[in-house]
């Protein structure tokens, strides 16, 4: 052997013996560097669903707080779903798991429940809030993760302009409100006074009263706001009182306009009162009592399921939701829980199309592919610059009769 031939062996005998002794020590700190940098599996809602698990949607509700009249069937609703989506095999062969997070209503619990959603959870898609404010309070988050969100909540701001990955699944306000002025244009109501939420949802609805007044000739002599845990409406009412008002419309959710149309009465007051599609609920009459008699709003046609034609295009979709949920809860449902079914609906059938292994970008682009989706809030189809989906034909206009709701015929 050459000296050269010598010198490479004895290096690598070295090389050798050294791997050896640095086998059997332990590590330095108590860290084994090995164990520091395993192979990493993708996240599930990044890369997709490890094989095998679970198909993870999140939903963001307004369970307690004021808005549980919004979150509290929606939730109810996602159950009932997970459970027929598991029972029928899952989605795309893969069962499902929908995390559902209570809100409370508030932003920043909505902003907290969505980053342990996406960070924690590694869900694919989320479905809600329930409320605008808590939806706006999260759309800069979810669009800089690239998480898709179907928000549950009917701000037009939500949408428009169209974020990349935010949708929507309620009639929104501003065809709420140009339902609203249609009808007041057929009833000779030139005048009114608003009484709007200091909300988000109540600020996008003095938006659209505001902006669409002019063009249906509409004049609006008095505005008003309040808080939804206001309970007395009597100042702003009797200052509406002493206007030429024709109307009145409110604009918010939970008990507050209730209150005000209990506190219409006590004032004596004969204009019509009209609401949003935000009270659109039992619990509006519930808490109303005889004042709710004679309100007037835009709603889902769910609840004047009974009085539609017979070839309404929705009516299979609705019949089909409301027999589930009685069937389930042993009540009638409402467009709230509504919202639920068709978002988890949407992201199901995007998933289906996308393979159950899909990334969140891949479920994204299906989302917005979805085209004559007929659901309980309307019927859908999104696309690169409508991510809202609806028409105003998504409403009926309904009036409270006996404690009960009457469709109007148009």
């Amino acid at each position: 052997m050459t000296r050269n031939g010598r010198g490479a062996a004895a290096i690598a005998l070295f090389a050798v013996a050294m791997l050896v002794l640095l086998a059997g020590c332990p590590p330095q700190n108590g860290v084994d560097e090995g164990a520091m940098a395993p192979p990493m599996d993708p996240a599930p809602g990044a890369e997709g669903a490890a094989e095998g698990s679970a198909i993870k949607i999140g939903a963001l509700f307004a369970v307690t707080g004021d808005a549980s009249s919004l979150g509290e069937p929606e939730a109810d609703t996602a159950k009932m779903l997970e459970k027929q989506f598991n029972e029928a095999g899952g989605i795309a062969g893969r069962q499902v798991e929908i995390a559902i997070r209570d809100t409370k209503g508030l932003e920043s619990e909505a902003l907290n429940a969505a980053k342990e959603l996406v960070e924690k959870e590694n869900v694919v898609a989320i479905v809600g809030p329930s409320r605008s404010g808590t939806t706006m309070a999260i759309v800069d988050y979810v669009e800089a993760s690239e998480v898709p969100l179907i928000s549950c909540a009917a701000a037009r701001a939500i949408t428009d302009p169209v974020k990349n990955w935010v949708f929507a699944v309620p009639p929104g306000d501003r065809d709420a409100v140009q339902r609203i002025y249609k009808y007041m244009n057929a009833q000779s109501i030139a005048k009114i006074a608003i009484l709007t939420s200091s909300s988000g949802y109540g600020a996008e609805g003095l938006k659209q009263l505001s902006e669409q007044a002019p063009g249906a000739g509409i004049e609006i002599v008095a505005e008003e706001s309040f808080n939804e845990s206001d309970t007395d409406m009597i100042a702003q009412l009797t200052r509406i009182k002493g206007t030429d008002a024709q109307a009145v419309v409110c604009w918010g959710v939970g008990k507050a306009p209730a209150l005000i149309a209990k506190n219409m009465r006590q004032l004596a007051m004969e204009v019509p009162l009209f609401q949003s599609s935000g009270v659109a609920n039992r619990r509006f009459i519930d808490a109303a009592g005889d004042a709710a008699n004679g309100v007037v709003m835009p709603a889902a046609k769910l609840i004047v399921l009974d009085q539609l034609s017979s070839d309404e295009p929705q009516m299979a979709a609705l019949k089909e939701y409301q027999d589930m949920f009685v069937a389930e809860y042993g009540r009638e449902p409402d467009h709230y829980g509504g919202h639920a079914w068709d978002a988890l609906h949407i992201v199901k059938q995007a998933i289906e199309r996308a393979g159950a292994g899909a990334d969140r970008a891949a479920i994204r682009d299906e989302i917005e592919k979805t085209s004559v989706f007929v659901g309980i809030g309307g019927v859908f189809t999104y696309g690169q610059e409508d991510h809202y989906g609806l028409s105003p034909d998504a409403f009926a206009m309904v009036r409270i009769e006996d404690r009960d709701w009457v469709l109007i015929e148009e």
